[in-house]
């Protein structure tokens, strides 16, 4: 018994600790977007919001937490470790209330950037920030505009522009009175979406392997916290002078 006790409370450790690893990586992650939202395209922003506000506000908490339940598991410590357990699950159903908005914006992404996307055009209007994402993307992915190249109107720019029809990527006449001017045939709309998708499946991933740690880690916790309820000390048997059987506990032996 005292070897499983023994098991157990490493274990509640080590889960902490990895709690605090996710902890302090939340909070590097969710900081870190400020300088990156400056220039990302208006058409990526929508979908981090949640992911941002998860990152910054359960970062600084399962830090704490984490602190909280290695102490508590490190000096065994009962009444700290029913506390701990207590919190967690109030910190996780509190998680499931914020994070929850991720899964609703995965069913409704497809509508709300096709909303966006026309509310851009014509895309030589559009924001500056949201031109220089495109140029780069149509030059990186051979693409031409969100739905079409028409979406540029008459100003198509340069890297929307390809060689001829024979390259890997289909190309198609500006107009059929410019038939020496060849762009992407392919819009980047679909790149897009596929980007996005692929970003909120990451965050409900990373949310769904954090909330796996942090729900054992509040589960061995609450069972080192009522051990003395569970646990059947050990017994010493004796026989007094009258060959009477006497049972009682072992204090040596006894958990503190």
């Amino acid at each position: 018994m005292a070897k499983c006790h023994r098991f157990v409370r490493s274990l509640s450790v080590g889960l902490n600790i990895l709690l605090l690893v996710f902890g302090v990586l939340m909070i590097a992650v969710g900081f870190s977007y400020d300088a990156e939202e400056q220039t990302s395209a208006e058409s990526a922003k929508w979908s981090r919001g949640h992911g941002i506000l998860v990152l910054r506000i359960f970062g600084p908490i399962t830090v704490i937490l984490s602190v909280l339940g290695i102490c508590a598991s490190v000096k065994d410590v009962k009444a700290l470790l029913i506390l701990y357990s207590t919190v967690m699950f109030v910190a996780f159903v509190a998680l499931m209330v914020v994070a929850s908005p991720l899964i609703q914006d995965q069913a409704k992404m497809d509508s709300e950037l096709e909303a966006r996307f026309r509310n851009m055009t014509p895309l030589y209007e559009a924001d500056p920030q949201v031109q220089t994402e495109l140029y780069k993307l149509q030059a990186s992915d051979h693409c031409c505009g969100l739905t079409s190249h028409a979406d540029w109107k008459d100003k198509i720019p340069a890297s929307c522009l390809c060689v001829n029809s024979s390259t890997e990527e289909p190309c198609v006449h500006v107009t059929e009175q410019q038939p020496s001017i060849w762009v992407y045939k392919k819009p980047c709309g679909p790149i897009l979406k596929r980007y996005q998708n692929v970003l909120i499946k990451v965050n409900i991933g990373v949310i769904s392997a954090f909330v796996t740690v942090m729900l054992t880690a509040m589960v061995v916790s609450l069972v080192l916290g009522l051990e003395k309820y569970w646990t059947t000390p050990p017994v010493e048997v004796t026989v007094d002078d009258n060959n009477r059987v006497k049972y009682q506990p072992k204090p040596s032996l006894t958990f503190n």
